[in-house]
C-alpha cells in the first residue's frame, strides 16, 4: 500500500546534511544472493545521482540545500589506491555546479561536500585531505572515515569491512590530528556498542568538531533482533555521555536503516510517517535532550532510508517529531545546525 500524505509545514526551511549520490548498478551483481537487507534497500535505488536527488528533494518539503555524504562512489583508481577517493570529490563538486545554476530552482544540492580519506596513512592522509579540498573548493568541509563493526558479521553484511576499534587505533589517531590543521570536520559513523569509541575519540581531540551519524544507530536486526528495548538504556547512556563533549554534534535521522530494525520489514512506502515517528521518538527525543537543538540536525540519509519511506515521508515524520518544539528550535533542527556545522551558513540566506 501506498502512503500518500500532505506534506506538514511545507514553508519551513531545510537543509539536509546528510545523503549520499552513487551509481551502484555495475556492482550489486557481484554480490550473493540473497542480497543482505541493507544491499536490499540500495539495491532498489542502484542509481542515485542529479536527477533522483532532485525529485526527492523537490516532492514537497522546502529544502534549501543538502550536503552530500561520501558513499565509495565514483573513484578514481588511476590516481592511485590511497587518491581514488579524490574521483569521488570531484563528481559530486560537479553535481554542485549543475544545482547552483539557478536551471533548478532555488536550493543547492551539495553545497557542502564530506569526502573520505583513510585516516590508517597518518600523517601521509594529509596528502589526502590536501587533494580532496583542491578537487572540492570552497564545498569540501570534511571527511567521514566509517569505523561501523561487530563481531557478528550478519548485522552489518559484505558491504563493509571496518576494523574493529578503528577510532582507538594509534595510526588512525594520527591522520585523525591532521584535520584539525586544515579547519576540516569528521562524521563518525559506529553501532550503538560502539559509542565508546567516539566518546574516547572526542575527549582524546576537544578542538575537533565531531558529528555522530545516525543517533548512534541502535540495532534491531540480525542477532539484535527484537533487543532494542533490552539495549536502550545502554544506549541512553552512552549518548548522554557522548553530549557531554562539547565538540560532538548529532544527525537525527539513519533510524530506518535495515540495522535499526525500525520499522522491521522495508522498503517500504506503507508506513504512515506518524507511524515511523512513533517508533523514533524515544531516539531522536533523548538525542536532542542530551545534545540541545543547537547540537542537533535532522537528516535524510537517503536513499538509504528509503527502507523506512519516501523521502516526503521521512520528512513529515521528522516535523511530527519537532511539533512541539519552538520556532527558534526548530530553526536550529531543520537548517541552522547543519549551516554552522558544515560552515554553509549562506544557505540560510535563501529563507
Amino acid at each position: 500500500m501506498t502512503t500518500e500524505e500532505t506534506i506538514l509545514e511545507p514553508d519551513l526551511p531545510i537543509i539536509d546534511p546528510h545523503h549520499h549520490l552513487w551509481d551502484l548498478r555495475p556492482v550489486i551483481p557481484a554480490f550473493p544472493e540473497p542480497l543482505h537487507p541493507f544491499l536490499e534497500t540500495v539495491a532498489g535505488a542502484a542509481h542515485y545521482t542529479f536527477d533522483q536527488l532532485q525529485a526527492d528533494t523537490q516532492s514537497g518539503h522546502r529544502i534549501i540545500g543538502t550536503v552530500f555524504m561520501e558513499c565509495g562512489a565514483f573513484y578514481d583508481p588511476s590516481r592511485g589506491e590511497d587518491m581514488k577517493v579524490v574521483g569521488e570529490v570531484e563528481f559530486v563538486r560537479g553535481v554542485a555546479a549543475q544545482g547552483s545554476s539557478g536551471l533548478y530552482g532555488p536550493y543547492r544540492p551539495c553545497a557542502g561536500i564530506v569526502g573520505h580519506a583513510d585516516l590508517r596513512l597518518g600523517a601521509s592522509a594529509g596528502a589526502v585531505l590536501d587533494a580532496l579540498a583542491e578537487a572540492g573548493g570552497p564545498r569540501f568541509k570534511g571527511i567521514r572515515h566509517a569505523g561501523a563493526w561487530d563481531a557478528d558479521p550478519d548485522v552489518l553484511g559484505p558491504a563493509f569491512h571496518h576494523p574493529e576499534g578503528l577510532y582507538r587505533d594509534a595510526a588512525f589517531r594520527e591522520g585523525f590530528a591532521e584535520l584539525g590543521k586544515r579547519g576540516l570536520s569528521f562524521d563518525a559513523w559506529v553501532l550503538e556498542p560502539q559509542l565508546g569509541d567516539v566518546s574516547d575519540l572526542a575527549k582524546a581531540f576537544p578542538n575537533q568538531p565531531i558529528v555522530l551519524d545516525h543517533c548512534g544507530t541502535p540495532l534491531g536486526s540480525a542477532c539484535y533482533a527484537g533487543k532494542l528495548d533490552e539495549h536502550f538504556e545502554r544506549w541512553r547512556g552512552s549518548i548522554r555521555e557522548l553530549a557531554g563533549c562539547e565538540n560532538v554534534v548529532v544527525k537525527l535521522g539513519g533510524l530506518a536503516m535495515s540495522f535499526c530494525g525500525m520499522p522491521a520489514d522495508g522498503p517500504t512506502d506503507g508506513v504512515p510517517s506518524q507511524a515511523l515517528a512513533e517508533m523514533w521518538r524515544p531516539y531522536i527525543e533523548t538525542c536532542i535532550e542530551a545534545f540541545g537543538p543547537d547540537r542537533s540536525m535532522f537528516e535524510s540519509n537517503y536513499p538509504v532510508d528509503r527502507w523506512g519511506g519516501s523521502y516526503a515521508t521521512l520528512w513529515n515524520a521528522f516535523k511530527h517529531l519537532a511539533s512541539g518544539a519552538s520556532e527558534e528550535e526548530k530553526h536550529a533542527l531543520f537548517a541552522g545546525t547543519a549551516a554552522r556545522t558544515y560552515g554553509i551558513e549562506h544557505l540560510l540566506e535563501l529563507t
